[in-house]
């Protein structure tokens, strides 16, 4: 139970990645009074959270109903948190993870950006989408769900501490700062998505990997 609760942590914090979030959110919200920052980023939290749950509770019952088997979709989920990994080691800006060049265009023009480009893609994108219904898929009890759903909201709460702070955060890190702790945190990343690739083998492999 708490290497689920630990896996389920390090595999939501590595994907969401606060310091990231925290350099998106401190551009979209430099300019508007702090009262107003302050709402966006609990508002996107608390939208981002709810679309984790539809995603944790209904995402099995969607792959059933499309004939997709847990294996198969351990394997394409994999194979795009790697590629996610990829753009998080190279410090590149892609549709996986954050906004396009035009979606930042049109949400430089919205006055409220709680739920694009914060919510999603940015904390609940693809990666954490497919995350949460791989580690639910994985556990084997209640119990574990039940770990499954409390590291998600631990990670999303420290999430909300770094983009309440995200200014202070930016300015202490800097650019230079905040891209190493993305790169590393996609050193990890790429290991957990050949992991989750290897465990969608397994069962044609015929033993564990």
């Amino acid at each position: 139970m708490p290497y689920s609760i630990a896996y389920s942590f390090v595999t939501l914090l590595v994907i969401i990645d606060p310091v990231s979030a925290a350099a998106v959110f401190a551009t979209l919200t430099g300019n508007v009074p702090d009262e107003f920052s302050r709402r966006t980023a609990w508002r996107a939290i608390a939208i981002a959270g709810a679309l984790l749950l539809v995603f944790a509770f209904l995402g099995e019952w969607v792959l059933e109903a499309l004939g997709i088997t847990l294996p198969a979709f351990r394997i394409a989920g994999g194979i795009l948190l790697f590629l996610l990994a990829t753009d998080m080691v190279f410090a590149r800006r892609s549709g996986i993870r954050t906004p396009t060049v035009p979606e930042q265009e049109e949400a430089s023009r919205s006055t409220d950006v709680s739920v694009f480009p914060l919510a999603f893609p940015l904390l609940a994108g693809p990666g954490a989408l497919t995350s949460i219904m791989l580690l639910m898929g994985r556990a084997r009890s209640p119990l574990e769900a039940a770990g499954v759903i409390g590291a998600m909201a631990a990670v999303l709460l420290l999430t909300l501490v770094v983009l309440l702070s995200a200014v202070r955060v930016m300015r202490f890190l800097g650019v230079t700062g905040a891209n190493v702790v993305t790169r590393i945190l996609g050193i990890v990343l790429a290991a957990l998505a050949a992991q989750l690739v290897l465990d969608g083998l397994t069962p044609f492999l015929g033993r564990p990997v």
